[in-house]
């Protein structure tokens, strides 16, 4: 199995999210000025969406200079993404984005923090997900 990175603002919602799902996970700092994760292994990211009405800056600026990294980029093997619902066309957008970019698949989508529901079907999701990578690199 891999791991998760996540990116979470001072709203805390995907924060709070990655918590309930209860899988060890790196953070990208708030401050530009911190030390990024480095991981070892590959990861899925999961990272919420800031977008205006048009969907410019939908990709949170810290988690750009996460993957701007070429080896932090080429662990990457999917995206999670948060939103809200309210933003229509805009909602979870941060996961299309980074899924074409870094050629990889836009595995999900929660909304804010979250629900239960949410949290089981991501949870039984990445599991299926890192079953699947284990048999086609096996």
């Amino acid at each position: 199995m891999g791991g998760l990175v996540y990116y979470s603002s001072q709203s805390g919602n995907t924060a709070r999210f990655v918590e309930r799902l209860g899988l060890p996970a790196s953070r990208i700092p708030i401050s530009p000025d911190a030390a990024m994760p480095e991981p070892a292994m590959p990861y899925v990211l999961i990272c919420p969406t800031y977008a205006d009405g048009e969907g410019r800056g939908a990709v949170a600026k810290q988690v750009i200079r996460f993957l701007n990294d070429p080896a932090r980029r080429a662990l990457i093997r999917g995206v999670i993404a948060g939103g809200n619902r309210n933003f229509g066309p805009t909602y979870a957008l941060a996961g299309r984005v980074i899924a074409e970019k870094c050629n990889v698949p836009w595995l999900s989508s929660f909304e804010l923090a979250g629900t239960d529901t949410d949290i089981a079907r991501i949870r039984a999701g990445l599991d299926r997900f890192w079953g699947m990578e284990c048999s086609i690199t096996a």
